[in-house]
């Protein structure tokens, strides 16, 4: 018995690991596909309504673009509010990112999608001094109020995120900086930021794979048809056909796909960023350099 594990062990180590983990994934897709003939999975619905699900994710793309731009910006201006003595700004900071951390996502669209335009019709008709048509201008589309709460959310999460990649710059930068009289904004667009966006970039690109997921939960606001985004269309058609499982397992492979498209552009991503920071990448450049550099010789 020993002996022949020891050579189930050698003729194990012939083979390449990458074959052994394709070996484990065709594994485990034969037996989702076993199960799922089991329970009577329809796949010809799948081909014939999969266009129409995919439709809608120009609408999720332009959620999830919109959202992390918003939350870029709000993340470098509390980041900077973190790390500022001002306590008007860190003040403002601080309970920012702890409402927007300490309450959940679904809540926010809610408060922003269905509590601010009874907020705006009582500021109108309290204060009839503000401006014609304020009554409704608290009155936000699903689609807007969950773009809008994704990147609050994110933006208080990233918050953190920029505030470490700032502070992970050496001192010594900034010195330099205020040495050649740069003013505080020149250090920290030319000096501090630059170098901290090596930090920030790969776990920045992850909040955007988590966001665009998230970008499902638009959908219990009650998206109209036009501009439903891929999760409201699998719901919307698994429900008229009485395929929810089907519906769901479709929009979850085409979720799969998008986050493994992006987890691949953003890993090409960082290793460009990386580069310049690689001693080993660095040293063979020099030495390319170098050998580019000098004089070909002739024949005398």
């Amino acid at each position: 018995m020993t002996d022949t594990w020891e050579r189930v062990q050698l003729a194990s180590a012939r083979v390449p690991f990458r074959l052994k983990v394709a070996l484990v994934w065709a594994v485990l897709f034969a037996l989702l596909a076993f199960f799922g003939n089991a329970a009577g999975f329809d796949m010809q619905w799948i081909g014939d309504n999969i266009r129409y699900i995919v439709g809608g994710l120009r609408y999720t793309m332009t959620i999830a673009v919109l959202g992390i731009a918003l939350a870029i910006v709000l993340a470098l201006f509390g980041a900077l509010a973190r790390i500022s003595r001002n306590p008007v700004a860190y003040g403002v900071a601080g309970f920012y990112v702890s409402f927007f951390r300490g309450t959940p996502l679904i809540v926010q669209m809610f408060l922003l999608y269905l509590a601010l335009p009874p907020v705006g019709r009582n500021l109108a008709a309290e204060y009839t001094w503000l401006p014609e048509g304020f009554d409704q201008a608290l009155v936000l589309e699903a689609a807007t109020a969950g773009t809008l709460a994704l990147g609050l959310n994110y933006g208080a999460y990233m918050t953190e995120i920029f505030r470490a990649g700032i502070q992970s710059v050496a001192g010594g930068q900034g010195e330099a900086a205020d040495a050649l009289g740069m003013t505080y904004g020149q250090k920290m667009r030319k000096v501090v930021l630059p170098q901290a966006f090596r930090v920030i970039i790969p776990p920045t690109g992850n909040e955007f794979i988590a966001m665009m997921k998230d970008t499902a939960l638009v959908s219990f606001l009650g998206v109209n048809i036009a501009s439903a985004e891929i999760f409201r269309r699998a719901q919307l058609v698994g429900k008229s056909d009485f395929k929810n499982l089907e519906a769901y397992v479709a929009v979850a492979l085409v979720y799969w796909g998008l986050t493994v498209l992006f987890t691949f552009f953003q890993s090409r991503l960082e290793k460009r960023i990386g580069r310049g920071y690689d001693r080993t990448h660095v040293a063979r450049a020099m030495e390319a350099a170098g050998q580019q550099g000098q004089p070909h010789g002739g024949a005398g």
